[in-house]
């Protein structure tokens, strides 16, 4: 086998994540995002950044690579750029006192940024800036007022962490560093148990997004799941913000998240985004799959739904110009004729009741629920789906149908 003595690989490529939620961002993907910001912000000496959920630095570590290399003409000393662009440029909010430290380190190449071996000389204080304070939880009926996370599973002891994260739980966020910020950046956490049955939790990433909102960047990019297309358990209020925010000039959408997050599931997959303060328009929605990539250029709102994918946009108005009756008027939920699926043929009657073991017959007369589609012709289909290898698909992504039939005129099903 060859080696490479000279290989020295970004240690921050080859960290475990904390959890599925809390997942640190490989430095290949985190200059992808930034490469969404506009190039002329690197030149900009006034220009400040925040990452409000640091875990490991790298997203200020790869902005100080670029404004290094930006502000090279108009800061010639190096020693005295690097001061400047990490006294006055760079700002992080730590999520845990253990991401403190890491991001520190990486940032400033030392656990403490007044520390002997700081790259940076400017600083009179250990946290620099980098900043992270223990938060309790505001409880209110069990919950916390802030995130919603739940008192019984947090309310814990001081030597546990209470993931009650700083920027979401201020209610005066410009107090934190008491100055205004150009870009807000990051992957925020993801969600938090909710203390309902086993490993069920509630989305809270677009808490971090809401509020970064509310401080009035220019700029505004963060990698999150991709749930929030479709809304869902705490995400409709934030859908329909997002969809309906002009603001949202790109997304990037991985269908798999494991083409950016090595070994993470994380259902539904995994995007992010570029809202713009000053600027609105049309969304450029990309993509991505297997490495290839499918690009529309649309406002976020045209359909009721919201299309992810751009190669079936043209396809969605093609078939609306026509005008005729949508499937969405003619196709029933689970329970057409109100049967549970227990529901089983009775001795006689007038009509057949298919159900999943044969049919047999049903009384017309029990039916209150779907009388109108009793004696015309119906497509069903079952509710469980799995995938192309026959098996139950776990993300909810690519399903197929497992059984698709008829009914004839005179039958009904559970």
């Amino acid at each position: 086998m060859l080696t490479n003595s000279n290989y020295n690989p970004d240690v921050l490529s080859c960290l475990a994540n904390l959890s599925s939620d809390e997942v640190f961002t490989p430095p290949q993907l985190v200059n992808s995002i930034l490469d969404l910001l506009p190039k002329d912000i690197w030149g900009d000496k006034n220009a400040r950044f925040l990452d409000p959920f640091c875990k490991t630095g790298v997203f200020l570590r790869e902005i100080a690579k670029r404004l290094d290399a930006g502000l090279e003409r108009q800061i010639p000393d190096r020693q005295k750029r690097i001061n400047h662009i990490f006294k006055n440029q760079l700002f992080g909010i730590a999520i845990t006192e253990l991401t403190s430290l890491l991001s520190r380190r990486s940032v400033y190449c030392s656990k403490t940024a007044n520390g002997k071996y700081s790259v940076c000389a400017a600083f009179d204080n250990p946290q620099g800036n980098i900043r992270f304070e223990r938060i309790e939880h505001t409880w209110k009926n069990g919950r916390c007022a802030f995130c919603g996370a739940s008192e019984a599973n947090y309310e814990r002891g001081e030597e546990l962490e209470t993931h009650a994260y700083q920027f979401i739980h201020s209610e005066n966020l410009e107090e934190i560093f008491k100055m205004k910020f150009d870009v807000i950046v990051g992957n925020p956490p993801y969600q938090l148990s909710d203390g309902g049955f086993g490993r069920s939790a509630s989305p809270i990433y677009q808490k971090f997004v809401q509020q970064a909102k509310k401080l009035n960047p220019r700029y505004l990019t963060m990698i999150i799941p991709s749930r929030w297309f479709a809304g869902g358990k705490g995400l409709n209020e934030f859908r329909a913000e997002m969809l309906n925010d002009d603001r949202i000039r790109k997304i990037v959408d991985f269908e798999n998240a494991t083409e950016v997050f090595s070994g993470v599931d994380i259902a539904g997959g995994i995007c992010y985004f570029l809202w713009e303060r000053d600027s609105t328009g049309h969304c450029e929605v990309v993509n991505m799959h297997n490495g290839n990539e499918a690009v529309s250029v649309r406002p976020l709102n045209e359909f009721s739904t919201f299309i992810r994918h751009s190669k079936a946009v043209p396809i969605i108005r093609k078939v609306l110009a026509k005008k005729e009756k949508s499937m969405s008027k003619q196709v029933t939920s689970r329970k057409p004729f109100g049967l549970p699926t227990n529901a089983r043929p009775t001795k006689s009657g007038d009509i057949t009741l298919r159900w999943n073991n044969g049919e047999g017959p049903y009384k017309r007369k029990d039916i209150t629920i779907g009388t109108e589609m009793i004696d015309r012709w119906k497509v069903i289909t079952s509710k469980v789906s799995y995938d192309h290898a026959g098996q139950p698909d776990k993300n909810g992504m690519r399903k197929v149908l497992s059984i698709v039939d008829i009914l004839k005129p005179g039958t009904i099903c559970t």
